[in-house]
C-alpha cells in the first residue's frame, strides 16, 4: 500500500513537471514571435552595422535644391529635383533582422488565404505592354476638375501622344477591364486613401480621373476637412485632398508625407524652426485616420536626399531624440530604417483592422539623359519600348521596398520595372505655358502611366 502511495505521488510530480515544462516553452515561443515583444529593443540596437562599413551621406543633388530653407519642401510640380539616394550594398542592412523579428502572429483565416494565395501566385509586375486601342481611360482635355494642369499633356505643346495607346498585361495574370462604375459599386461606402510624395498625388489624380471617366461631377463633394486637410498659410498647396462620391459613399483621399517620417516642428511659434524627423514614427495623419480607410497605399523615395533634409530644416530623429549615430544619418540607411518602421508597424495593426487591405508601392523610375534635372538633363524620347516593352524578372527592381514588406501583410505594389520601360511617357521639356525650362523627367504625363499602376492597384485590392 505505501509503494502504491509513493508511485501515485511521483506520477504526479512527474506531470507537474511536464505541464511546467510545456507551459515555458510555449510562453518562450510566443514571446519571440510577438512583434510587440521587440518594441523594448531601442532603433539603434535593430540596426546591426559594422562600424567600418556604414554608409557616408553623399552630397550629390545638394547644391540642385535651390529652396527656401523656411518652408516644407515637396517635389514640385514643374521640375524634378534629383532623388540623391545612397545606394546600400546588401551586406550593409540585413532586412531579415525586420522581417524576422517582427512578423505578427497571425490568426488563421482560412478563407481570406486562400484568396490571396491566388492574388500572390499572380506577379502583376512581370509581363509586357501592348497596344490597345480602347486607351486612354479618359480625357486629358476633359479632367480639369481633378487633374493637375501642368501634368495634362494635352494642355501643352506636345503634339505625339502614342504614350497613351497601351495597357499592361501581367504573364498569367487576368485583369479585368477597368470600369467607373463597376468599380465604384465595388468601392461603396469604402474609403481609398494615397500616403506619399508628388508621385503619390499622380496616382490619386490619376484614380479620380478614372473614376469620373475625367468627366466634371457635380455629385463629388470636397470632404477635405473631415481629414484636417487644408492649405497652410504660405504654402503652395493644402496638405492634402479627399472627395467623396455621394451615389456610394467613396472617399478617395490623398495627404502629403514625402518621407512616410513622422514630422514634428520643435517650435511651432518659430517659422523657421528645425523639424524634427521621426525616423521610427509613422505619420500622425496615418495614426489617427487609419481605422477609417479600407485601402490604403504608401510610397516614398525621391525625397530621400540631403539636400532636401538640409532645406527643410529636418533633424533626424530616433526613440525621441536627435540622432547621434553617423552611421544611421547616412541618408540611405535612414531611409531604410523609416520604411522598415512603417512597415512592421502597419503590419503589427492589419489584425485589428480586419477590413483594411495595405499596399507599399516602390518608386517610379527617374529618365533623365545627359545630366539631371538643373544641368541640361532631358528625355525627349517619343518613341516607345526603346528599352523593350517586357519585364520577365521575378524579383522587385526596388529591393529596399520589397524587403520591408517581406512576410508582413502588406502587398507590394510593384510598379517600378514596367514603368521603367516608359521614358517617352515624362512631361520632359512641355509645359502650360510654353516656357522655355528645365525638363521634368521624374512626372508623368496624365493620362499616362499612373493609371496602370492603380489598375495593378485594383486588380489586387
Amino acid at each position: 500500500m505505501k509503494g502504491a502511495i509513493f508511485y501515485r505521488l511521483r506520477g504526479r510530480h512527474f506531470s507537474a513537471t511536464l505541464l511546467f515544462l510545456t507551459f515555458t516553452t510555449f510562453f518562450f515561443w510566443t514571446w519571440e514571435k510577438n512583434p510587440f515583444a521587440t518594441t523594448l529593443w531601442s532603433a539603434q540596437e535593430q540596426f546591426n552595422f559594422h562600424t567600418s562599413e556604414f554608409v557616408v551621406d553623399t552630397l550629390k543633388g545638394s547644391s540642385s535644391d535651390s529652396l527656401t530653407p523656411n518652408k516644407h519642401v515637396e517635389e514640385t510640380d514643374s521640375d524634378s529635383t534629383s532623388s540623391g539616394e545612397s545606394q546600400i550594398p546588401e551586406k550593409e542592412f540585413d532586412a531579415s533582422n525586420f522581417t524576422n523579428s517582427f512578423a505578427p502572429q497571425l490568426e488563421d483565416r482560412d478563407a481570406d488565404r486562400t484568396l490571396s494565395s491566388k492574388i500572390k501566385d499572380c506577379n502583376y509586375s512581370k509581363g509586357r505592354w501592348v497596344a490597345e486601342s480602347r486607351r486612354p481611360l479618359y480625357s486629358g482635355f476633359e479632367c480639369k476638375q481633378w487633374l493637375s494642369e501642368m501634368w495634362a499633356c494635352r494642355l501643352t505643346q506636345r503634339t505625339d501622344f502614342s504614350f497613351e495607346g497601351y495597357r499592361w498585361q501581367p504573364d498569367n495574370c487576368k485583369m479585368l477591364e477597368f470600369e467607373k462604375s463597376a468599380f465604384l459599386r465595388r468601392m461603396q461606402d469604402k474609403t481609398i486613401a494615397f500616403i506619399g510624395d508628388s508621385l503619390g498625388r499622380q496616382q490619386f489624380q490619376s484614380l479620380m480621373c478614372m473614376a469620373t471617366g475625367g468627366e466634371w461631377r457635380a455629385d463629388v463633394e470636397d470632404v477635405g476637412k473631415d481629414y484636417g486637410l487644408f492649405k497652410p498659410r504660405g504654402a503652395i498647396r493644402p496638405n492634402g485632398w479627399a472627395y467623396r462620391f455621394s451615389n456610394t459613399n467613396t472617399t478617395i483621399l490623398y495627404y502629403w508625407s514625402s518621407t512616410l517620417a513622422d514630422l514634428e516642428p520643435l517650435n511651432i511659434t518659430d517659422k523657421a524652426t528645425d523639424v524634427a524627423m521621426h525616423l521610427d514614427r509613422v505619420p500622425a495623419f496615418m495614426r489617427q485616420f487609419l481605422h477609417q480607410f479600407d485601402v490604403l497605399v504608401l510610397n516614398t523615395g525621391h525625397h530621400w536626399n540631403r539636400g532636401k533634409i538640409t532645406a527643410n530644416h529636418w533633424v533626424m530623429y530616433v526613440n525621441g531624440k536627435p540622432l547621434k549615430d553617423r552611421r544611421l544619418m547616412a541618408v540611405g540607411n535612414a531611409k531604410n530604417l523609416t520604411v522598415h518602421s512603417v512597415a512592421r508597424w502597419l503590419d503589427s495593426q492589419l489584425p485589428s483592422h480586419p477590413r483594411l487591405r495595405a499596399f507599399f508601392r516602390t518608386i517610379s523610375p527617374r529618365h533623365f539623359r545627359n545630366g539631371d534635372w538643373n544641368t541640361g538633363g532631358n528625355c525627349d524620347n517619343t518613341t516607345p519600348f526603346t528599352g523593350g516593352s517586357e519585364v520577365s524578372q521575378d524579383e522587385s527592381s526596388d529591393p529596399v521596398i520589397a524587403a520591408a514588406v517581406k512576410g508582413t501583410n502588406i502587398t507590394l505594389l510593384d510598379i517600378t520595372a514596367l514603368s521603367d520601360l516608359r521614358d517617352e511617357g515624362h512631361i520632359s521639356r512641355y509645359s502650360v505655358k510654353a516656357t522655355a525650362g528645365v525638363n521634368d523627367c521624374l512626372h508623368w504625363c496624365l493620362p499616362g502611366i499612373p493609371d496602370t499602376w492603380n489598375e495593378l492597384l485594383v486588380a489586387q485590392i
